[in-house]
């Protein structure tokens, strides 16, 4: 690596509303998202709909919020994930990290302008989704891209990470996670503990265009419990349902209820697709999901903490970062083996490193 070099390091993560009042202008920003919301005349209608969604769900997401603290924890947490990888990276290349939120601030505008009062070399776009979904990566990388141009701010190469499912680093931070919550179960055998991997669900219309998540997902997984080696039984199910189409299944509500039917008491339920706590994990898995199996019979249920600024995950990122700018290539999650080696998988078409494989 240059030592002349300086390299500007952007966490995308979609941000959350960092107070009661947020609520409805966040929600605005998210539903007028052309990634989230889009079909045949939406250009029309995607404003006023917004608006509508937005003014019509703030009461009852502000509830919700009011009982995790009246805010979200995520750009907090963030921060802090920021603020270790900067001290990761301080010993090993000049560098500095900023984080741009998706829907609220610190917005990629605000970012960039920040950005442009310094001097940097190169630029990596890190965003906190280890899975790639153009509901979240692309809807990142489209806004970098749209306040680059605006903003005049594109003279610096950008360097995109598109996504680390497998990663080693993150694989392990995530069995370290579920090891401790396990202990609390100690008490009792492991086959009567059922391991409840739950991820944010997306439309599966997403995933009929090309959308590698729901495979990316199942491959983290299957790697998460090969190298956890528990002898409990496992599960995987998707949450955070909007709407009316037809989401990825099984829900964690239906799973819940099917482990609870069964006669299973002991739930441990592992937010899979979540580096940092907020809304989904803090109240829908921790709130009503729990409240909801106390409801059914279930004795004993355990949430896994998010990753937040765990020591294995910041090294993961780091080595993103190295990897992305002494190379300048990705680092390889074989996609194209996933897809090849799964019958009825959909090649993961909408991410650019399959249409424009790297060289």
């Amino acid at each position: 690596m240059n030592a002349n070099e300086r390299i500007g390091i952007v966490l995308f993560q979609l941000g959350g509303p960092d107070s009661l009042e947020a609520i409805e202008p966040f929600l605005y920003n998210l539903f007028r998202d052309p990634d989230i919301i889009n079909f045949p005349g939406a250009f029309l209608a995607r404003r006023p709909l917004a608006k509508f969604i937005s003014s019509r769900r703030s009461k009852k997401v502000a509830e919700h919020y009011k009982e995790i603290g009246g805010k979200s924890p995520i750009v907090d947490l963030t921060n802090a994930q920021a603020a270790a990888l900067q001290r990761e990276l301080d010993e090993q290349m000049r560098a500095k990290v900023f984080v741009a939120m998706r829907y609220w601030h610190p917005m990629t505008q605000a970012v960039i302008q920040e950005m442009k009062k310094e001097r940097f070399t190169k630029i990596v776009l890190l965003p906190l989704y280890p899975q790639f979904s153009k509901a979240t990566t692309i809807s990142s990388m489209k806004e970098w891209t749209r306040q680059c141009n605006i903003n005049n701010f594109n003279h610096i190469p950008s360097l995109p990470i598109c996504c680390y499912y497998n990663h080693p680093l993150y694989i392990d931070a995530i069995v370290d996670k579920i090891n401790a919550a396990y202990k609390k179960f100690s008490h009792l055998s492991p086959a009567d503990v059922d391991l409840v991997f739950s991820a944010h669900g997306v439309p599966v219309s997403l995933v009929k265009e090309g959308d590698p998540y729901k495979v990316q997902i199942e491959e983290t997984v299957r790697l998460v419990v090969e190298k956890g080696q528990w002898k409990s039984p496992h599960f995987l199910c998707y949450q955070s349902k909007v709407g009316p189409a037809e989401w990825l299944k099984p829900s964690i509500d239906n799973t819940v209820h099917a482990l609870a039917a069964q006669g299973r008491k002991h739930l441990l339920v592992i937010p899979v697709a979540f580096v940092t706590e907020h809304i989904e994990t803090l109240h829908e898995i921790n709130i009503e999901t729990r409240e909801e199996a106390k409801h059914l019979g279930i004795e004993q249920f355990e949430m896994m903490p998010a990753l937040n600024d765990h020591p294995k995950f910041i090294q993961c990122l780091a080595d993103l970062v190295l990897q992305k700018v002494t190379t300048g290539k990705n680092w390889l999650p074989m996609c194209r083996t996933l897809s090849q080696e799964r019958a009825g998988v959909i090649p993961p078409a909408l991410c650019p490193y399959w249409t424009r494989p790297e060289k």
